[in-house]
């Protein structure tokens, strides 16, 4: 079982070096499938919804995949790789302050609009109301996992890190959200 599991991370780090942006927008499709599934569970949805789901692996695979992959492009272009506490500081403030709430914002919107199928109305209400406490503790999870990311992990692996860390945060906004529906009713 050892050498299948090391054999299997060897040809995903092949796929990684040899084709980049693929294999990143697979694998944050199929991270925010597993997320979904697992948020759905948590939340005490008992049938599994198979249109969120697949507009939820939509989001990983067609935005979060490529963003992240251009983003940590050009982030390690403009500081030329470099991963020095002073260079690794300016990256994740860079990342907090463009990247994170933007993506957080873009997820509020798609999941209201496009998941649910809400009215602009509905969602920007929603946005409006809830987007302050997201962004905020964002800020409060993220910068560290910035920092792991910038600097120990070396660019190829970035995305990937980045999926799971969304991973965890998908099922916080899952719940939350849920948890909110709940008190409303």
């Amino acid at each position: 079982m050892g050498s299948l599991v090391k054999k299997g991370l060897n040809n995903y780090v092949k796929q990684l070096q040899e084709h980049p942006l693929r294999t990143k927008v697979i694998t944050a499709g199929v991270v925010s499938a597993i997320s979904d599934v697992v948020s759905q569970k948590l939340s005490g949805i008992q049938k599994l919804q198979l249109k969120r789901l697949l507009l939820k692996v939509l989001f990983g695979a067609g935005y979060i995949g490529p963003f992240g992959h251009f983003f940590h492009l050009i982030l390690d272009k403009i500081f030329k790789g470099k991963r020095d506490t002073k260079t690794v500081a300016k990256k994740v403030l860079i990342e907090q302050c463009t990247s994170s709430p933007w993506n957080n914002l873009l997820f509020m919107i798609y999941y209201g609009l496009v998941v649910e199928g809400q009215p602009w109305v509905n969602v920007k209400a929603k946005v409006r109301k809830d987007y302050p406490s997201v962004q905020y503790t964002a800020w409060t999870i993220s910068p560290v996992v910035g920092w792991i990311n910038h600097k120990f992990l070396p660019l190829h692996f970035r995305v990937v890190f980045h999926s799971v860390a969304a991973f965890f945060w998908s099922i916080y906004l899952n719940l939350r959200a849920r948890s909110l529906a709940l008190t409303k009713a």
